[in-house]
């Protein structure tokens, strides 16, 4: 893992480089950026509707008992923001871009398609990497806050279907609730696992040798290592924000 990570930092040491010397193409960006995030957005919102719906379930109950049912609205936010939907938002897109992504570079490297980019002085790992970074690092953020609306909208319709909590109620708790940082911080999140995301799966990618059955490995191991190192960003970054 260690080892691993070490070659994560220098491959987007050389995407960098890649980029400021501006050999990255915008239309390859907008490719990644449809296949990354907007393919992955049907998925992405149905997975944070159907958890701010389960938290509403869970939650409603227990706060009209106790006449906090004015709460509710603010409590989904905030779980919704700061948690659940970068979150499961980066889990979904890792899920299902990270291992294509990963697939596919695997499937040039062992066809032997990369030594032939590196034939044409290219180096394959700018223009592979630096693409899918950039396109992930500034679109997962867009889905999340997507995720958040729809995930807020979600709480507020069980809350009026299960208590019958009206609306208004609901919303004037969120806006009581929610704070600029909160918004602020779940893009970065966003930010930072998109990103990571896209460089984890690459170099997992690239770095597969042998034929097919290394291909179908090295997706598995991608989606196992993205999920490892998005909840450990996870965490630093709450505790950079959160705790410091």
């Amino acid at each position: 893992m260690i080892d691993f990570l070490g070659l994560c930092v220098q491959n987007f040491i050389k995407c960098l480089k890649y980029l400021f010397q501006r050999q990255v193409r915008f239309s390859c960006i907008i490719n990644q950026a449809a296949s990354i995030s907007y393919d992955s957005l049907t998925i992405s919102l149905t997975i944070a509707f159907i958890a701010a719906a389960v938290i509403a379930i869970q939650v409603s109950k227990q706060f009209l008992m106790t006449g906090a049912e004015t709460y509710i609205g603010g409590t989904i936010a905030i779980v919704m923001i700061r948690e659940i939907a970068p979150g499961f938002v980066a889990l979904a897109i890792g899920a299902r871009a990270g291992t294509a992504i990963s697939a596919e570079i695997a499937n040039m490297q062992v066809t032997s398609q990369v030594d032939a980019i590196k034939t044409l002085k290219v180096d394959p790992i700018g223009y592979f990497f630096t693409p899918r970074i950039i396109a992930a690092a500034f679109t997962v953020p867009m889905v999340v806050f997507l995720a958040e609306v729809i995930g807020i909208l979600g709480g507020m319709f069980v809350s009026a279907n299960t208590i019958d909590l009206h609306p208004a109620r609901y919303m004037n708790s969120v806006w009581l609730w929610l704070s600029t940082k909160d918004i602020f911080i779940s893009l970065f999140k966003g930010f930072i696992f998109g990103g990571l995301i896209a460089l984890v799966c690459s170099t997992q990618g690239y770095e597969t040798k042998g034929g097919a059955k290394e291909v179908g490995l090295s997706t598995t191991q991608a989606s196992i290592t993205t999920t490892v190192y998005l909840l450990i960003a996870d965490f630093l970054i709450n505790l950079a924000f959160y705790i410091a």
